[in-house]
């Protein structure tokens, strides 16, 4: 297969799946593509290149991408297909199989993304498809049609993606932090990003500084294990320390942190986003469960208790901030005992989001190998009683907005004719009144709530 398209002419879709971090590295995945003399294609318009960065953390997650690669392909068959991200770092012959797909590209490749198709497609003087290269190969798939490009190999000991693309949004996510140490049962993370690495502190700063020169009001700080940031940088940086740094060295409006572990939600920490106006009153705190013996079996190195008193610590010390986590039900072995247990730690604490999901056997993980797998149907029950008491928990503390004055950030985003406003306490605002436009910081006074939607009227704006 050879290309010879002119620079103009080649138009590229790409879809993003998965966490803030993949969403970050998507943004500048899309920016290197247009530097490299791509064009993007209008929304749902044909292209003759598509490009899905992937997420492989559930056998869901897997599911969507092979949807979305074989609507494309029956929608489009012309358009070429690149897979890249930790799909195709955990599994890339399985994606190669499919129909229309001409690249798969792990992790370990995908920051080299744009300078392989910019040669493939012939935009550097080279319209000629390599038969090999140093750091990949062509692997033809049963011979039964047109070879595949395949590039996964060792991961990276450095930090790739670090700017930060606003890719459209009023929010953009820099990622300060890649890959985990952790080892916990279930997860199939550190297998397909590698060994945890931080992004130096000056560049971090001079990121955020270049972000708030363009008039960016909000920036949400990412990682894969974001707490353990710095602790591979010489000298040792902690996650506080650079935070300080950028509130004292930055004109940043507002920093979001996107997720903590409980065990690096230190004393310092709670003290910054307590004193600290800047720092957006939201945390969002991986629980997986609320039983002991679970906790044990998937390797998370808390328990039930210490988790509790750090969340209560939280809510005590920024009494109306927004408290999410991550929830999995059915993990092997769960009894309808742990199940309970995970029902009534849930409903002692001051949730006021979660993120429930099941169980999904990861290969190559300790915890896909481990009996009592638990039946479908049963985890299907469990998360919806979960569901169903974290709904009245999330309609409470929605309701308590009412009448209260909530910091909020304009998007680029409407919900029946209103614009939309994220709350520093990370909830949905509906503005009553003019339209003040994205990107700008309002003081909205709350004064209804409709399903999950706070409505409320501007009093001034920043």
């Amino acid at each position: 297969m050879s290309y010879n398209v002119g620079l103009a002419m080649v138009s590229f879709q790409l879809h993003n799946f998965g966490c803030r971090t993949n969403q970050a590295e998507g943004a500048a995945l899309k920016e290197q593509l247009r530097v490299a003399g791509f064009v993007e294609a209008p929304r749902f318009a044909p292209s003759e290149l598509a490009v899905l960065n992937t997420c492989t953390v559930t056998g869901a997650a897997d599911a969507e991408v092979r949807q979305v690669i074989r609507r494309i392909h029956r929608a489009d068959p012309g358009c070429q297909i690149l897979v890249t991200g930790c799909y195709p770092q955990r599994a890339a012959q399985e994606i190669a199989q499919l129909p229309g797909v001409a690249w798969v590209v792990g992790n370990s490749h995908k920051h080299r993304v744009a300078g392989l198709l910019k040669s493939r497609f012939g935009l550097d003087g080279d319209d000629v498809l390599r038969a090999s290269s140093p750091d990949g190969g062509l692997t033809d798939f049963a011979g039964s049609r047109d070879t595949v490009d395949v590039r996964v190999g060792e991961l990276a000991t450095g930090f790739e993606f670090s700017p930060a693309f606003a890719d459209d949004r009023t929010r953009p996510t820099l990622k300060i932090q890649d890959g985990c140490n952790a080892r916990c049962s279930f997860c199939i993370v550190p297998q397909v990003r590698g060994r945890s690495r931080s992004l130096a502190a000056d560049a971090v700063v001079a990121h955020i500084c270049e972000l708030a020169a363009k008039g960016y009001l909000e920036v949400v700080l990412s990682g894969i294990n974001l707490g353990s940031y710095g602790r591979d940088l010489q000298p040792r940086v902690t996650l506080p320390a650079l935070v300080e740094r950028i509130l004292a060295e930055t004109s940043m409006v507002r920093l979001r942190i996107s997720s903590l572990e409980v065990t690096d939600l230190s004393a310092e920490m709670l003290r910054l986003f307590a004193t600290e106006a800047r720092l957006a009153q939201h945390f969002h705190v991986p629980l997986q469960s609320g039983s002991d013996r679970m906790l044990q079996r998937m390797r998370r190195p808390y328990g039930a208790a210490q988790y509790a008193e750090r969340i209560l610590s939280i809510r005590e010390q920024i009494p109306n901030c927004g408290l999410g986590a991550d929830v999995m039900v059915g993990f092997p072995g769960e009894t309808e005992e742990d199940h309970g247990a995970s029902l009534r730690f849930i409903e002692s604490l001051p949730f006021t989001y979660l993120h429930i999901f099941p169980y999904s056997a990861r290969p190559g993980t300790p915890a896909a190998t481990l009996p009592a797998q638990i039946n479908g149907r049963v985890v299907r029950e469990r998360c919806q009683q979960l569901r169903s008491r974290m709904k009245e928990k999330r309609q409470a503390f929605l309701a308590a907005q009412v009448g209260k004055q909530l910091s909020a950030l304009s998007l680029d985003d409407f919900v029946d004719g209103a614009r939309v406003a994220l709350s520093s306490n990370y909830l949905k605002v509906a503005l009553l009144g003019p339209d003040p436009g994205p990107n700008r910081l309002l003081d909205v006074c709350i004064e209804r709530v409709a399903g999950d939607v706070l409505w409320g009227q501007v009093r001034s704006a920043a």
